[in-house]
């Protein structure tokens, strides 16, 4: 219980700080140029561009239905974070509004590409603590839960309709920076979020199977797996070493089994996401 508390305290401390970030790129690098930002945010935006109603007004009233559905459909834990996170960022970016009178980038095209690395940066992180910045972002985690969707490539295609209704206020040329701008949040999210769960799978063939997987066993405390093949030269069989290791583990895996079998082969492939025993989901 005092893990699972310690593990809530850590994950709401991210999402804060994420959410303040998020803020101080839409009022920094978005806001002085009518940039778009996206789901219901983009939509928040659009009604402060043309009412001078802050953003962060209508992202809470907008998200409310919202935040029944997650609880329906997602779980409790999400829907707490989420709110959390939704509410954070609806203050800063009603504390920091007028941010851009001291300080903005006057280049669009910086804008673009720093609140687009900003934004999808901040977004990935609050998603890995399984929460997020509500709107599109609870529809979008939804569809992963359920389906394995990405959720980059699930935003950028509900973020295009936005984008086209911008366009048709604000002019083609603020339509174009936007798309431009939800593509880099769509590509950092998902780095963002694969990254924190990003893996290394080694395959080892070697006559000392049994040795290797003890070695990795005592040392790095990881299970390895072994399976049954045969050789495709000569047909004898042999047994393949499938383990899966964090990063930071690789170069003492190699280490074993280059002194346990100088002779063996090891192939290792990256692997982004990781589920089961020993290993943290990233939702």
């Amino acid at each position: 219980m005092v893990k699972k508390s310690s593990l809530m305290i850590k994950r709401c401390i991210y999402i804060i700080l994420s959410s303040f970030v998020s803020a101080l790129a839409v009022n920094i690098f978005f806001v002085p140029h009518e940039l778009l930002s996206g789901g219901i945010g983009g939509i928040a935006l659009i009604i402060q561009y043309v009412t001078k109603i802050p953003a962060g007004y209508s992202i809470i009233f907008f998200n409310i239905p919202l935040f029944i559905f997650s609880v329906k459909k997602i779980d409790l834990e999400f829907t707490v974070l989420t709110i959390i996170g939704t509410i954070a960022q609806s203050i800063f970016l009603i504390l920091t509004k007028d941010v851009s009178n001291y300080y903005y980038v006057k280049d669009i095209l910086l804008s673009c590409i720093y609140g687009g690395v900003l934004q999808g940066a901040a977004v990935g992180i609050i998603i890995s603590n399984h929460g997020s910045l509500g709107g599109s972002d609870i529809v979008c985690v939804y569809a992963r839960k359920t389906h394995d969707i990405d959720v980059g490539e699930m935003t950028l295609a509900i973020n295009f309709f936005i984008i086209s209704i911008g366009a048709l206020l604000f002019g083609l040329d603020i339509g174009l920076y936007t798309l431009m701008t939800m593509y880099l949040v769509s590509y950092f999210i998902d780095k963002v979020i694969k990254g924190f769960n990003r893996k290394k799978l080694l395959f080892i063939i070697s006559n000392k199977s049994g040795e290797i997987t003890q070695k990795i066993k005592e040392e790095l405390n990881r299970n390895s797996t072994l399976i049954l093949a045969e050789g495709g030269y000569s047909k004898e069989g042999i047994k393949i070493i499938y383990c899966i290791l964090s990063l930071a583990e690789v170069p003492k895996a190699k280490h074993i089994v280059d002194e346990l079998d100088k002779r063996a082969f090891l192939s290792i492939l990256d692997t982004s996401e990781v589920k089961g025993k020993g290993f943290k989901s990233v939702l």
